[in-house]
């Protein structure tokens, strides 16, 4: 089959090396967004020219002669693995077979940019990826094929996204490929009941409640790690926290309750939690236990926002 894979980033970089090295196929374009100044090269954009591959650029994909450019490549199947920008039914269409997106939930749940965040922050026991064929709404459309997994109690967007959705999900495009090949694709049809939409994961969102449930509070901080990065304040300065565990304890809620080699405790309802790592405002991520020593923090001091 002739494939355009379009994407960016790692992601996209990987899905177009697997198909590639599989040689099964011929990719005959990689599309990407247009450079932006002062940021280096896409790493699929540098993979593809390294491969001799050509690689277009559109603003959008509103121009006749960007659609013209497209269609030239008479491709069978446009693999759209990790795409932040708009791309219309005129353009999805041209291949022979259309087009077939990647998203890392189960949709119709978690549409939207933070899809691998919000499951975590939620208390959610899964997840897991979805091929989806879309459409002009934002991660709609039924799906190919999708594949789930667990969330671990203790498991941060690091521990979802790059050790369990990431190599299943770049492995699974030549699955992908063979259902169109196959001539008879599969359509799981998207449940509207069960659909749901969060915004982009930003520090509006990640800033730390102490008085919230432990479970809350710990699937925030692991649900943001390590970017948004969830925060707090002590003495009036912002203090990011990243790794974490739940610790039995009670006490008054938002107080330290104990500084140890481990890191600090901090009281929440219904449990603690201990901080392994921080990064205090202006500076690099280094141990709770190092952070601490260095601000004098004792049982009784108080974190806020």
């Amino acid at each position: 089959m002739r494939l355009i894979v379009m994407g960016q980033q790692a992601f996209g970089k990987d899905v177009l090396a697997k198909l590639l090295d599989t040689g099964t196929d011929e990719v005959v374009a990689v599309y990407c967004e247009p450079d932006r100044d002062g940021k280096p090269v896409d790493p699929i954009k540098e993979y593809a020219l390294e491969k001799g591959l050509p690689v277009e650029q559109p603003a959008n994909f509103d121009d006749p002669a960007t659609l013209e450019t497209l269609a030239g490549f008479k491709a069978d199947l446009m693999v759209m693995a990790f795409v932040n920008v708009f791309v219309p039914e005129a353009a999805r269409d041209t291949p022979t077979h259309g087009s077939i997106c990647f998203h890392p939930s189960l949709l119709p749940l978690h549409r939207g940019p933070s899809a691998v965040n919000w499951p975590i922050i939620m208390g959610s026991k899964k997840s897991g990826f979805s091929w989806f064929y879309p459409s002009d709404g934002l991660d709609e459309g039924d799906s190919l094929m999708q594949w789930e997994c667990e969330i671990g109690p203790d498991d941060t967007v690091i521990d979802l996204y790059f050790k369990k959705i990431y190599p299943v999900a770049v492995d699974s495009v030549l699955e992908v490929v063979d259902h169109f090949r196959g001539g008879n694709p599969p359509r799981i049809v998207a449940n509207e009941d069960d659909a749901t939409y969060e915004r982009r994961c930003t520090r509006r969102h990640s800033g730390i409640d102490w008085n919230k449930p432990v479970g809350q509070v710990h699937d925030l901080i692991r649900g943001t790690n390590p970017s948004p990065g969830a925060w707090t304040r002590f003495n009036g300065a912002e203090l990011g926290i990243f790794d974490c565990t739940r610790v039995p304890g009670d006490g008054i809620s938002s107080r330290v309750r104990a500084v140890t080699d481990d890191g600090f405790e901090v009281q929440c309802v219904g449990g603690r939690i201990l901080v392994k790592r921080v990064k205090p405002e202006g500076g690099a991520k280094i141990p709770a236990a190092e952070w601490a020593s260095s601000v004098g923090l004792k049982p009784g001091d108080e974190f806020g926002l």
